[in-house]
């Protein structure tokens, strides 16, 4: 798997992650120069990285102290904009995008997640137009994005009481969250998940615990409740003090979920 990581000083990471026992990172030294200000990006979306006729383009979304940002930059290509979409950001605890487009299928979504435990939704283009926002989530500390599909989008989130829930999405209106357990205890000590495909149906999943830097590794098989497998594959050497990671992702539409 590829995540990435905002530190600090404002430099963008990328490092890969693979399963074995135990899970092995890999870090590259690519020498990047900060991309964003110091000490300001609070939340980040998934990036995509699309190959250019000069090097890359990166693409995404981020959280810089009360405002949402567009972030796009080449560094090859020397092109480098960001573009405000709007405040009102100060007590929001999570942020994704998700992209999908199959054929003729095709959407665009934001989603927020307030500390109030309101989870908000956002249609994505030009700018971010409000389709729909659902209160009851006041207890998810963290939430990964899991699948994307022509008919919803699914987030996997732990609760600051240790539970594992998928959030299913469907992308009509108005907006109907479908919140299912999958887990009840043992998973509050993840701040931040990271999650991409693994198989035809199954998901990677790397738990972040900030209080101690470390990283964990699991093998989660389609969701399905309780039901749902999920393998531990153990501690990640290296560690994680970065205060922002994310997911690295190709273009939305070469970019498969399907965790559930």
């Amino acid at each position: 798997m590829n995540p990435g990581s905002i530190t600090a000083q404002g430099v963008q990471t990328g490092f890969k992650v693979t399963a074995g026992t135990p899970p092995v990172m890999t870090v590259p030294d690519t020498g990047i120069p900060p991309v964003f200000p110091a000490g300001k990006v609070r939340l980040s979306s998934s990036f995509e990285v699309e190959p250019s006729v000069a090097g890359a383009d990166h693409s995404g979304y981020v959280v810089e102290g009360d405002a949402l940002y567009a972030r796009y930059y080449n560094l090859n290509e020397g092109t480098d904009v960001t573009t405000r979409i709007g405040g009102g950001w100060t007590n929001f605890t999570a942020l994704e995008v998700a992209h999908f487009e199959q054929g003729k299928a095709f959407h665009s979504n934001g989603y927020g997640l307030r500390n109030d435990g309101t989870l908000f939704r956002w249609t994505v283009g030009t700018g971010w137009r409000s389709t729909g926002s659902a209160s009851g989530f006041a207890s998810v500390k963290t939430m990964a994005l899991i699948s994307k599909t022509a008919t919803y989008d699914t987030f996997l989130a732990n609760t600051r009481g240790g539970a594992l829930y998928t959030i299913r999405i469907p992308v009509s209106s108005p907006m109907k969250p479908i919140v299912t357990k999958v887990r009840a205890g043992t998973w509050q000590g993840f701040e931040t998940m990271v999650a991409q495909k693994c198989g035809n149906y199954g998901t990677l999943l790397l738990g972040i615990d900030k209080d101690t830097g470390s990283g964990y590794l699991y093998a989660v098989g389609h969701a399905n409740g309780t039901s749902t497998v999920i393998n531990s594959l153990g501690k990640v050497n290296g560690t994680f003090p970065d205060p922002v990671y994310f997911r690295w992702g190709p273009v939305f539409y070469l970019d498969p979920l399907n965790g559930d």
